[in-house]
């Protein structure tokens, strides 16, 4: 049987108080500011998250061993995050979307298992996302 891939493109932009050190968690945002103790989230102003995936995104995720595939793009730099779907994800939080490194779900998050946290990016990205405004491209394609 074929696998089924399904991808869902996140335009979001950098801000001067990324710092993605979390050992544990990598965090996007619909939200439009930084504090610098959100040391998981890596880019702000998303232009999608839960509610704008498509049911079929999301229908994929949670079949048992589906697995996620995060590219993260910005100036040229690309890097990937391989994480896993559940049936148990809820998939509902309104701006807020998590990959976490362990298997914890909560409304907020997006894939388990993770082999990247924020603290697991290439400093060259992460450099490049401190800059305010900076263009960030993030492609989701789950496979099922």
């Amino acid at each position: 049987m074929r696998k089924k891939k399904i991808s869902e493109i996140v335009l979001a932009f950098g801000h001067e108080n990324v710092c993605a050190t979390h050992r544990s968690t990598l965090e996007f945002t619909k939200e439009k500011h930084l504090s610098r103790t959100g040391d998981c989230i890596v880019a702000i102003g998303a232009n999608k998250a839960f509610p704008d995936f498509s049911e079929e995104f999301r229908e994929n995720l949670r079949k048992p061993n589906a697995k996620l595939t995060i590219t993260v793009e910005v100036d040229g730099i690309i890097e990937q995050i391989n994480a896993w779907g559940s049936p148990k994800l809820v998939l509902t939080d309104p701006s807020d979307v998590v990959i976490r490194k362990s298997s914890h779900i909560d409304c907020r998050t997006l894939a388990v298992n993770a082999d990247k946290s924020a603290k697991d990016l290439s400093r060259d990205l992460v450099e490049k996302l401190k800059i305010p405004g900076q263009n960030a491209k993030i492609t989701l394609t789950t496979q099922s």
